[in-house]
């Protein structure tokens, strides 16, 4: 996993070309004002979910993987915690492959505040739980760029 912001993507030269596609096209383009739900760029190989969510307690949210795509959450507006850990620390469920979903339980190993203009990329070794309450409920409003790997 990898945290930042999208105004030091210099300190990232290292990323792969595809996750620098998905924050030039996220500097081309205002999110902010795409509708909720998904948006092609480039068919099945990368495209960018829009959610618009309250955030909650950690309680009633699931942690989840992904096998065949990276996650790179990219926040327009609000403030969510999103715990991690990794897989391999997990109770690891059935892997659901035509949604790309690992569900697994388990406890956090740490946890990042995303705010406006920050981002995480998760790779298939991490896990991650959303949509977590900062301080207090808070409507959220996210891009969730989908690479596949």
């Amino acid at each position: 996993m990898i945290f930042g912001n999208i105004q030091n993507l210099k300190e990232y030269f290292f990323l792969e070309d595809g996750v620098f596609e998905c924050f030039r096209y996220a500097k081309e383009n205002d999110l902010s004002k795409y509708e909720k739900g998904s948006h092609e760029i480039d068919g099945k190989r990368l495209f960018v979910n829009i959610v618009e969510y309250e955030t909650v307690e950690a309680e009633k949210r699931f942690w989840e993987a992904h096998k065949d795509y990276l996650d790179i959450h990219l926040m327009l507006d609000g403030a969510e915690q999103i715990d991690l850990n990794f897989i391999q620390n997990m109770d690891v469920k059935d892997y659901v492959p035509e949604e790309d979903f690992l569900p697994m339980e388990g406890g956090k190993n740490g946890s990042v505040v995303l705010g406006k203009g920050d981002f995480l990329i998760c790779y298939p070794s991490d896990a991650h739980r959303t949509a977590v309450a900062v301080d207090g409920s808070e409507k959220i409003k996210k891009a969730i760029f989908k690479l596949q790997i």
